[in-house]
């Protein structure tokens, strides 16, 4: 079988190791990991790794049956369309918001930049003490002017009750 890639999540309960279980089993296949991300949420560990293996969907996860033995994860795996990485259409900028939790912040902050055709690329929001963190990757394309979007978002925020900073990331960075 030639080689595809195959996007593998895990969710559940946290505990020390699961990465370092997860994968020793994808590297005893041969897979490669291309991408991933990992993050706890609320105590839950959540992570989405993209594996580039010679291995079906269903051997992946049936090969990280052992993960889930105690009920406490749940792993899944699905065969992903193999698509060239292209360099991210757009300049890069970083969005922060924060102020006091409500809903309809992340629904209200990232409709402003699909106006203004910004693509998220990287996304994540913390609670803490009252206190709710937005913290986003933006691509903006060449037609949108950041400064209109920051205006955009500085509306947006100031209907929400929240704090919005919109900067540009160093290229030397990615």
């Amino acid at each position: 079988m030639s080689e595809q890639i195959v996007a593998v999540t895990v969710l559940g309960d946290d505990r020390p190791g699961i990465v370092a279980d997860l994968t020793t089993v994808l590297a005893g296949l041969g897979g490669n990991l291309e991408d991933s991300t990992m993050t706890l949420l609320r105590g839950h560990f959540a992570m989405v790794v993209l594996v580039r293996t010679t291995h079906s969907a269903a051997e992946v996860e049936s090969a990280l049956a052992s993960l889930t033995a105690d009920g406490d994860l749940v792993v899944e795996a699905r065969l992903l369309p193999d698509h060239e990485v292209h360099d991210r259409p757009g300049a890069a900028y970083t969005l922060r918001v924060h102020g006091a939790d409500r809903p309809g912040i992340v629904a209200e902050i990232t409709r402003v930049v699909a106006e203004h055709g910004g693509n998220i690329v990287d996304l994540g929001t913390r609670l803490g003490r009252g206190l709710y963190i937005l913290t986003a990757e933006l691509a903006l394309p060449a037609s949108v002017t950041p400064a209109v979007l920051e205006a955009a978002l500085t509306s947006a925020a100031q209907r929400l009750g929240v704090e919005v900073h919109l900067s540009p990331v160093d290229d030397d960075l990615l």
